[in-house]
């Protein structure tokens, strides 16, 4: 009999709401995730470490491991200090750099995930995919979905409210990520997944579309969710497809060329998306971007993340290198820096700028 369904890797428990963290141990123990309290926690040098002194007494069968950046180094090491400790899960608590080397070091060393993030700056707090700095600038890695997720939107408002800018920005390009997996399959014949499509595109509509702003929980909720789904829908594909197009070719290209003065990955996904999207010829859909970036204070210009036109059209004519392989619209189009210019410039003045 063939197979009539699929299984989806996803969390058994995702909670989003003010106070989430309140209930931590109760969901450790009533999810069966680790009922004896022999847990690893990962923790950032900043919130973690307030965190820690909050949950210390509450957990108190945990081992606590201070992270010291992002990168693959820092993953190896925290699961080398990990292994053959007989832990029943690890726990990530801190923001996107924490939770990416807490699920590399949790699937090198074979123990389940719980995330729980402290701010919203991107997908990766439930995507399989575990985004490190290495010797060669930056590298992906595929990694299992936390078994559970936690965003309490107490913690998420107190941290700065620039990783929730980020994070809509990183929602928002999801649009022009599938708008470059469709161009892919009618170019090159590249297969689309219709749920991981249909389930990034929502994310990204519910944010762009949500009327609210950075500080209501409402829309915190809106924006919590379309990470998650984010993320999932990246499981559901295999790969980061569903997430990642131009928008994040450009992004890249700005974190390997001006690797001291890039600016937050969403900020740049969201820049990098309406530019995409303008370049495609859909121009009412690059507006509307444009329009919810400004309304929630990010840059829709070059300038206005500190980097000259040239730059940025260094950035463009270098980021289909960053993701070789990989069909966008710059791709597609194989602009020469002249073009990229005048094509800036058109964009330049479709957004009023």
């Amino acid at each position: 009999m063939p197979v009539l369904t699929r299984l989806i890797p996803s969390p058994v428990v995702v909670d989003i709401r003010g106070g989430a963290l309140d209930d931590l141990s109760a969901l450790l123990a009533d999810q069966r995730i680790s009922s004896n309290g022999k847990i690893a926690v990962a923790i950032s040098g900043g919130s973690g470490l307030k965190l820690r002194d909050r949950f210390a007494a509450e957990l108190p069968g945990a081992d606590w491991y201070p992270v010291a950046g992002g990168t693959i180094d820092e993953a190896v090491k925290l699961a080398d200090a990990m292994r053959g400790k007989r832990y029943d899960a690890v726990v990530a608590l801190g923001g996107g750099k924490i939770i990416d080397v807490t699920k590399y070091a949790a699937a090198r060393v074979g123990l389940p995930l719980v995330a729980i993030a402290t701010n919203l700056s991107h997908d990766g707090i439930c995507s399989p995919i575990s985004t490190l700095d290495n010797d060669n600038g930056r590298g992906s890695y595929g990694v299992p979905t936390p078994i559970a997720l936690v965003v309490d939107l107490d913690v998420i408002r107190d941290a700065p409210v620039r990783y929730v800018r980020s994070g809509i920005g990183d929602a928002v390009s999801n649009l022009s990520a599938i708008a470059d997996w469709e161009l892919s399959h009618r170019e090159t014949g590249e297969k689309v997944d219709g749920l991981a499509a249909a389930m990034a595109r929502s994310a990204g509509e519910a944010v762009l579309r949500h009327p609210g702003g950075v500080g209501d929980d409402d829309f915190l909720v809106t924006l919590s969710e379309g990470l998650v789904m984010s993320g999932i829908a990246m499981s559901i594909s295999g790969d980061s497809r569903p997430s990642s197009g131009a928008c994040h070719e450009i992004s890249h290209a700005f974190d390997l060329l001006f690797p001291t003065r890039a600016a937050s990955h969403g900020e740049q996904c969201g820049l990098g998306a309406a530019f995409a999207m303008h370049l495609r010829g859909a121009r009412e859909e690059s507006g509307l971007i444009v329009e919810t970036l400004r309304r929630h204070g990010l840059p829709v210009t070059p300038q206005e993340m500190g980097f000259t036109v040239d730059e940025f059209v260094r950035a463009v004519s270098f980021a289909p290198q960053t993701r070789p392989g990989r069909f966008t619209i710059l791709e597609h189009l194989d602009l020469s820096d002249d073009e990229i210019r005048d094509a800036y410039a058109d964009y330049a003045q479709a957004i009023g700028s």
